[in-house]
């Protein structure tokens, strides 16, 4: 069995987080970075950990309504404790598309349509990324003076660029044809291209979940400014609304333990062109990085506990069912 290449190996990932945060720190003052980290007060996390917790409920269900639009049947219950598990995932996991595997692989074992959580997550994820794009693309047409136009064009070409592939994507599954494969490789692609070909069929429910996914973003963001008032960064709307998105796209790429470092670095070089100190953009970033981390542990503690009602609910029915079927006399 060939060997794992090394930048996939948790301790890389690790160790480069590590490696990112020393130069930041080695490059930064320290002073100014501890006295803006210490502007946050205890008292505002539980409200912090309480919002992102929230929000996400909302992500939950919009990641409910692609899967059962691709037929995975998952109630809400289901949604919310997968769905925390896969932010308790993402905490040890390369980015969040590791979450994504963790909560799609739960909601394999209780699902009707493997195809259609599958499919629906992949689908979902894409959604995110558009969200996060428009977004993004929101603040460069609010900052007309900061970007030149070449720079907007090549942003903006990089949006449309992948909004096609994606659906070019969902074409190709629906439309490809399956006779020319082996039955056992027809048999799942039929299955993927039912789920796909629901989708489709409700363009109106896609574009509900893409408005449930910038709301999710804006709301996030939103959460991300307050707490950049807090530490002293007090950057306009329209920056945050350029920079964060693509901050966090940048910490997607699984070379980090959750992007950590990656996130970081990014936000400092995004804010310089608008006159934001990097200590500033560093301390926001690692605020935040602590509510991921916290809220993920949270979520995983919620996941858990509604696992043991579902499980203690289960164990009751057929309790319920048992006692139902025992012989009565006269």
């Amino acid at each position: 069995m060939a060997a794992r290449p090394v930048w996939k190996q948790p301790w890389f990932r690790v160790a480069a987080s590590l490696a990112i945060l020393a130069i930041l720190f080695l490059v930064l003052p320290l002073g100014e970075l501890w006295q803006a980290l210490t502007r946050v007060p205890l008292a505002l996390w539980p409200a912090a950990i309480a919002g992102f917790l929230l929000l996400h409920a909302l992500g939950a269900a919009k990641w409910r309504l692609v899967v059962n639009r691709a037929g995975g049947g998952l109630t809400m219950r289901q949604a919310l404790r997968f769905y925390y598990a896969g932010l308790f995932g993402n905490t040890f996991l390369p980015s969040v598309v590791g979450g994504d595997v963790v909560r799609a692989g739960l909601a394999l074992r209780e699902t009707r349509s493997k195809a259609g959580v599958l499919l629906g997550s992949i689908v979902d994820r894409t959604l995110d990324v558009i969200a996060l794009a428009t977004v993004a693309g929101t603040g460069v047409l609010l900052l007309p003076t900061a970007l030149d136009a070449q720079s907007r064009g090549i942003f903006l070409g990089l949006a449309v660029a992948f909004a096609i592939a994606g659906a070019a994507g969902v074409l190709l599954l629906v439309l490809l044809p399956a006779r020319r494969f082996p039955f056992k490789v027809r048999r799942k692609l039929v299955k993927f291209r039912t789920a796909g070909r629901a989708i489709a069929e409700r363009p109106t429910a896609m574009l509900l979940a893409l408005g449930m996914g910038v709301a999710l973003q804006c709301g996030l963001l939103l959460m991300s400014v307050s707490l950049g008032h807090v530490c002293g960064l007090d950057a306009p709307l329209r920056v945050w609304l350029f920079v964060w998105p693509l901050a966090k796209i940048a910490a997607l790429l699984p070379v980090t333990q959750g992007g950590l470092g990656v996130r970081e670095a990014a936000q400092a070089a995004l804010f310089a062109p608008f006159g934001v100190p990097a200590v500033l953009a560093v301390a926001v970033s690692l605020v935040w990085q602590a509510v991921l981390i916290t809220g993920g542990l949270v979520g995983g503690g919620v996941a858990w506990l509604l696992g043991r009602a579902h499980h203690r609910g289960f164990a009751m029915s057929a309790l319920t069912v048992s006692d139902d079927e025992l012989p009565t006399h006269a």
